[in-house]
């Protein structure tokens, strides 16, 4: 298996060539608009490829999306989509694609905030009635908000119920809390790598289901495990973190 790393450049690019180099996995290229010293090739465009690699890892960008999914379809090529803060559209042309060649993707890579989720569906759907509060905190250099991840845990509490609404920042409402709301919260600050934490508030009791994320590195091994998934599907479809633990556990 040989793979390409898009967005190869940055920090998490980075993070994806050294642990790809420790875990004996070749580094084909990497993409990336900016020209930088690396141990591989490095090209401005996926188009640019001399030879199709086994497996692509995007850490790059939204509006990287449509060219690479153009180059993948054309020479059938799986993907791993590590980027966040793409569009409902985009998020919608990523399950298309997903019907003709193996996608995988996850909002968040670190093996620890993917077992958070399931067990954030488990508490919502015995702590029915309690109100959900999702509090993220990430470095002042991060541009989505709310977090990828954070959209992950809702979809994790709407599983258990479905009715249940994001309400963003009520420095402007004036009304009593909705059972159905889900209040979703955004810090920025200094060098936080990543913390999460869901609140499950009911009567005379509190449950705070949490996750603190101390270095990138764990976002770049979830990588690497998702790439040796991702080595044994041939079958096009949608892959998450999910199928990665289900695997381990």
């Amino acid at each position: 298996m040989n793979i390409v790393i898009t967005g190869a450049g940055g920090r998490m690019g980075r993070e994806v060539a050294r642990r790809a180099s420790e875990a004996g996995i070749p580094v084909a290229a990497g993409i990336d608009i900016k020209p930088f010293d690396a141990p591989f090739p490095v090209y401005g465009h996926v188009a640019e490829l001399p030879e199709k690699p086994d497996l692509i890892v995007d850490f790059s960008h939204p509006s990287a999306l449509k060219e690479l999914s153009q180059y993948a379809l054309l020479h059938n090529v799986p993907l791993i989509l590590c980027t966040t803060g793409y569009s409902a559209e985009q998020i919608d042309s990523v399950k298309e694609l997903s019907k003709s060649i193996p996608v995988f993707r996850s909002g968040n890579m670190s093996l620890g905030i993917n077992v958070l989720s399931a067990l954030v569906k488990k508490a919502a759907a015995a702590l029915s009635g309690y109100d959900v509060e999702i509090l993220e905190m990430h470095h002042n250099k991060k541009l989505d908000a709310p977090s990828g991840t954070a959209n992950m845990l809702l979809e994790a509490v709407q599983s258990a119920d479905p009715e249940k609404e994001p309400v963003y920042d009520r420095h402007a409402v004036r009304k009593e809390r909705e059972p159905k709301e889900v209040g979703m919260h955004s810090l920025r600050g200094g060098t936080v790598v990543g913390e999460h934490s869901v609140i499950f508030a009911g009567p005379n009791e509190v449950l705070t289901l949490s996750h603190s994320a101390e270095s990138r590195d764990v976002f770049a091994a979830g990588a690497i495990r998702a790439c040796l998934f991702m080595q044994n599907v041939s079958r096009p479809g949608l892959y998450d973190m999910n199928d990665v633990i289900g695997t381990i556990l």
